[in-house]
């Protein structure tokens, strides 16, 4: 089986529904591939074997079913279509019952961070990264109808886990967060 054909010679995705989107390396607004980087990045972090490697793999799958949702537009994909891409909003639920459960084991949090942590962490919030820029441009397509809401709010809840993801693994290695500190022009000028 071949992995790509004419249509991706030409920069087209196939998606439900007799549409052919543009791959984003043609257009760099489009939400398609974005959840790829996102499942990429969470690879890197599951081989390292913490107690939340099951959880990512899980998301990782999840992130194939917005795939799914994403290349299903719904003002020409057939009902049949789009009965197969809807998104539910049980892995919201289970991503807010995670963040639950890190977010009790954590300090309070006092101050902005900066990505951070150590390795893990740090590939952590580098996920999160990704993750919100998938939401932005997820968001129009779902102000325009031409997806389901719960895609968006999947994308927001994992960028939350991944925050809240990113802080547990820097405190379970031993490693300090980097806390941001506003650049003080007076104190610049004063040492001029």
């Amino acid at each position: 089986m071949a992995v790509w054909g004419l249509g991706s010679r030409l920069g087209l995705r196939g998606c439900f529904g007799a549409a052919r989107l543009l791959y984003p390396r043609f257009q760099s607004r489009s939400p398609q591939g974005v959840e790829d980087g996102d499942r990429f990045a969470l690879e890197l972090v599951t081989e390292k074997g913490h107690i939340f490697a099951e959880e990512l793999q899980k998301i990782q799958c999840t992130l194939q079913d917005v795939g799914s949702a994403l290349a299903t537009p719904r003002s020409s994909a057939r009902e049949a279509h789009l009965k197969y891409t809807t998104f539910e909003a049980g892995p919201i639920l289970e991503l807010e019952r995670w963040i639950d459960k890190y977010t009790c084991q954590l300090p309070p949090l006092t101050a902005f961070i900066l990505p951070s942590g150590g390795k893990i962490s740090s590939a952590l919030h580098f996920c999160r990264a990704v993750c919100r820029r998938a939401e932005r441009r997820v968001v129009p397509l779902v102000q325009m109808g031409e997806t389901d809401a719960n895609v968006a709010k999947f994308l927001n809840r994992l960028s939350d886990y991944l925050f809240t993801l990113a802080r547990y693994a820097a405190m379970k290695e031993g490693n300090q967060e980097k806390i941001y500190k506003k650049n003080d022009p007076s104190a610049e000028s004063e040492a001029l």
